[in-house]
């Protein structure tokens, strides 16, 4: 069972334990994204890591870690990342697994992990959705941008890995397919969230995320970090390293 299906069942258990009066559709979990500069939660981005004290680094101090490079496109395929996969063989692919961890509601499960009823928040926008057909899962640094930034020279195995993540909370995000269909595969140089209060979250969502894969930036990249990275002075990047 997946280190984020775990984290869920945890939430429902405690949140039945608490309000023994409400009904399991009821149950509220914890949302997993909040605002990089929210009070108690300067750190959103996940496993811990990233600095020898385990305190994390500073938005900016992470971003530098990033090591510049161009980027290579040739060869790139979607296919090449096999997703939606069954890691734990729970009869939950990835999909299932990352909406039942971020959901608001808890949804009602079904037979091969079909999912009814639940409600979700979509960070990017801030928008509530109690469909899961109308969430997408967004891989927080794309595919493409993936592959372009180191993901070429990686084994089928390790891509695999990388497009199913769930032992990082940051890697993969619920979010309404019109916001993830408008991000594309661009970096934060092209594209960043509509919602400018979640900003601080995203740049610390994608700073882990490629310090965690070993991914480079561009020079374009990291200099659109950098800018954007200077209202938040209080966000805190942690990582582990992935295996």
């Amino acid at each position: 069972m997946s280190l984020r299906r775990l984290g869920f069942l945890s939430a429902a258990l405690l949140a039945t334990a608490a309000l023994t009066a409400c009904t399991a559709e009821n149950t509220k979990a914890d949302d997993s994204k909040p605002s990089a500069t929210e009070s108690g939660s300067t750190n959103p981005s996940g496993a811990p890591g990233g600095a020898p004290d385990g305190a994390g680094l500073p938005l900016a101090e992470a971003i530098k870690k990033i090591p510049v490079a161009a980027e290579k496109r040739t060869g790139y395929e979607r296919d090449s990342f096999k997703h939606w996969v069954d890691e734990d063989g729970d009869g939950c692919p990835t999909r299932q697994e990352v909406l039942l961890a971020e959901a608001v509601t808890a949804p009602k499960q079904a037979a091969r992990c079909a999912l009814t009823g639940g409600s979700w928040r979509s960070y990017y926008d801030e928008v509530e959705v109690t469909d899961a057909r109308k969430l997408d899962i967004d891989h927080m640094v794309p595919l493409a941008e993936a592959f372009d930034s180191g993901a070429y020279d990686w084994t089928p195995e390790r891509r695999e890995a990388y497009a199913n993540d769930l032992s990082a909370e940051r890697s993969l995000v619920a979010v309404t397919a019109k916001t993830n269909r408008s991000k594309a595969d661009k970096d934060p140089a092209a594209w960043m969230p509509p919602s400018e209060g979640a900003a601080c979250t995203y740049l610390v969502d994608w700073t882990a995320t490629k310090l965690r894969w070993g991914l480079t930036a561009d020079e374009a990249e990291q200099k659109a970090l950098l800018e954007r990275a200077e209202p938040c002075t209080d966000s805190v990047v942690q990582y582990e390293p992935a295996p």
